[in-house]
């Protein structure tokens, strides 16, 4: 595992380390790790508050000797408006401290830095490296398997994080982006079946995407790659989805982590396919995304995290703007940790035939039953007494469904009974090349068209994206 090797970010390495194989240990007690979180939480708020220009703002007026992880209801929220109008006048380090330098996509508001200095790379990539190994050793054993890394790589953490942990487990890994001019999908193809790739981490859309083009090219799934997990990220894969991804690949499919590039990340996967927080990085409350009440650090609603990390740029009461789940662990796996499920962005709920559902929730009601399918997209409209109906795009790949009729009348039937809205469904032999850009934009201009009102910034943002993003491009 990459270290710093001097100065007060090996100090802190050399500290969190010990901490980190306490937790995995299940050696650390609930008062080490308390004091932990106390310790921390002093640190940031005290850096933030006098090394932030925003955050010296922010926070003035705050008894901050009085905040404890326990109840951080004083402080105020951290919102990504905030990010946007403030810039490095967030960052409460000197930017020469940060090792990289990254950016969110700018697709949909101004793109905000995301430096990163050893302290936040020890800590986040830690966590990711035991998510790894567990799963690779239930899999594997002692093989360490070859890895293709499918993500951006300019001011992008994707391919060196996702680079480091797995030279931290031992893999070759190969950094085969299909939208990079320089690869493109016919070499990312080429290049999985020569190297006998075994793991491939991508997008849920890219890997739908990757199928199409392998049956372009004229490739089998399953006779021509040795790709035995999908380790899917930066979208929304419901249980649903990564069952249909598994019927395509022939693979099994992992959430394999949740983060973003301005909190780093928040929580990866386990062997039993469920996501486990990074407890010892974050104080995490849910938080009702209307009034902002804190329901404490369990529940359903908005993820806020508090960052203990004092690296450049820890954030404090950060909304995430993701609708999650939070629970106790009763998973009998090796990671320690509270369980979370990521239902969907606050911003992509929509409301049908009078009920409010998030994003999770119409993505299972279509998927669910689906398979060797890949890609999906749902059309809302207005019928003529004012109800609404959807109707569902289904792509389906060659050979993969016997009986795409039946299939069709399923999720007909499904879906109309879960949304509570008449279905109809269309099967089609190519979908919009808008849903492949659910990472970039969002889930909801990738998957809806909603015909019931003008299309939205980011729908526009997509659309524009959507252009020459095809595999024969």
């Amino acid at each position: 595992m990459w270290l710093p090797t001097q100065g007060p970010a090996a100090d802190f390495a050399a500290r969190y380390l010990e901490l980190h194989r306490a937790f995995y240990g299940r050696t650390l007690t609930d008062t080490a790790l308390a004091d932990w979180r106390t310790r921390q939480l002093r640190t940031v708020l005290d850096q933030v508050s006098t090394g932030s220009p925003f955050y010296a703002r922010h926070l003035k007026g705050v008894d901050l000797a009085a905040i404890t992880p326990d109840d951080l209801s004083a402080l105020p929220y951290t919102t990504k408006a905030d990010l946007r109008e403030e810039m490095l006048d967030v960052l409460s380090r000197p930017l020469a401290d940060a090792l990289f330098f990254y950016e969110t996509t700018g697709t949909t508001g101004r793109a905000t830095p995301c430096p990163r200095d050893g302290r936040e790379i020890t800590a986040s990539n830690a966590h990711i490296t035991e998510s790894w190994a567990s799963i690779f050793r239930h899999h594997f054993g002692g093989h360490a398997p070859r890895i293709g890394l499918m993500g951006p790589t300019e001011v992008h953490s994707f391919g060196d994080t996702l680079g480091d942990i797995a030279r931290n487990v031992g893999s070759l890994n190969a950094k085969i982006w299909p939208y990079s001019p320089v690869i493109g999908f016919e070499k990312a193809l080429q290049l999985m079946k020569d190297l006998e790739l075994e793991v491939i981490c991508c997008t849920p859309g890219v890997a739908l995407t990757l199928a199409k083009a392998a049956e372009h090219f004229g490739y089998d799934l399953r006779r021509d790659f040795s790709v035995k997990l999908l380790f899917v990220t930066g979208e929304m894969c419901t249980p649903a989805l990564a069952h249909n991804l598994e019927t395509v690949w022939g693979a099994d499919v992992y959430n394999i982590l949740y983060g973003s590039q301005e909190a780093f990340v928040i929580a990866t996967a386990c062997r039993n396919k469920r996501m486990h927080l990074s407890q010892t990085n974050y104080l995490v409350e849910v938080v009702d995304p209307e009034s902002g009440v804190s329901q404490g650090p369990r529940g359903q609603g908005e993820l806020t995290v508090t960052m203990l990390v004092d690296g450049v740029k820890p954030l404090v009461r950060y909304r995430t703007g993701d609708a999650v789940a939070v629970e106790e662990s009763d998973c009998g796996c090796e990671m320690p940790g509270d369980l979370v499920r990521i239902v969907g962005r606050t911003l992509d709920r929509l409301e049908l035939g009078g009920r409010r559902f998030t994003a999770g929730q119409i993505e299972t009601a279509v998927m669910t039953g689906v398979t060797g399918s890949a890609g999906y997209q749902v059309v809302i409209e207005r019928d003529a007494s004012g109800q609404d109906r959807l109707t569902v795009r289904l792509e389906l790949l060659k050979d993969l469904v016997e009986a795409p009729g039946s299939l069709a009348d399923t999720v007909r039937t499904r879906a109309a009974e879960a949304l509570g809205v008449p279905v109809a469904v269309e099967l089609s032999e190519g979908l919009d090349p808008i849903v492949s850009t659910g990472a970039f934009v969002s889930w909801k201009a990738a998957r809806i068209v909603d015909r019931r009102s003008a299309p939205d910034h980011e729908t526009r943002v997509a659309r524009k994206m959507a252009e020459n993003r095809g595999y024969e491009s």
